[in-house]
C-alpha cells in the first residue's frame, strides 16, 4: 500500500509540475489577458506547491522507512529533498514577494536586491525549472 501511495504522490507532484508549467500556463497566457492569465497561473502554481509539500513529505518519510538511514546514500532521497526545498522556497519566500509587488505594479517597481516583478518571476521560474529537472531525474532513477 505504501508503494502505491508513493506512485500516486509521484505522479501528482511531478506530473502536475510538468502539466502546469509546460502546458497549462503557456496556454493561459496565449488565450487570456495577461493579468487574468497571471492570476489563474498563480493559483495553479500555489496549488501544485501544496501538493508538492504533502507529496514531498510523504516521499521523504517513505524512503526513510523503506531504506532506513541508507536512504541518505541514495540520489532519490536527495532529489526529493531538493524538490521539496524548491517548493518551500517558492511557496513561502518568492510567491509572497511577488504578491507584495503586484499591488504597486509597474516596470519600475523594485524590491529586495533591486528586483521588480519581472526579476522575481524569473527567479521563481528558474527554481521551478530546477524542481522539474530534479523530478525527471527522480522518475528516471525510480523506474530502474
Amino acid at each position: 500500500m505504501a508503494n502505491g501511495f508513493k506512485s500516486i504522490f509521484t505522479v501528482l507532484w511531478i506530473g502536475g509540475l510538468w502539466v502546469i508549467g509546460v502546458m497549462v500556463a503557456p496556454i493561459l497566457f496565449k488565450s487570456l489577458d495577461n493579468r487574468v492569465a497571471g492570476q489563474v497561473a498563480g493559483q495553479l502554481f500555489r496549488a501544485i506547491g501544496w501538493v508538492g509539500i504533502v507529496a514531498g513529505i510523504y516521499l521523504f518519510v517513505y524512503w526513510l522507512w523503506a531504506e532506513g538511514l541508507r536512504a541518505f546514500q541514495e540520489a532519490k532521497l536527495w532529489l526529493v529533498i531538493g524538490m521539496l526545498t524548491c517548493t518551500l522556497i517558492n511557496q513561502f519566500a518568492v510567491f509572497p514577494i511577488i504578491a507584495g509587488i503586484k499591488p504597486g505594479i509597474s516596470q519600475a517597481a523594485t524590491g529586495m536586491f533591486g528586483g521588480g516583478l519581472e526579476q522575481w518571476h524569473t527567479i521563481s521560474a528558474l527554481i521551478y525549472l530546477v524542481q522539474t529537472v530534479f523530478g525527471v531525474i527522480y522518475v528516471w532513477r525510480d523506474a530502474r
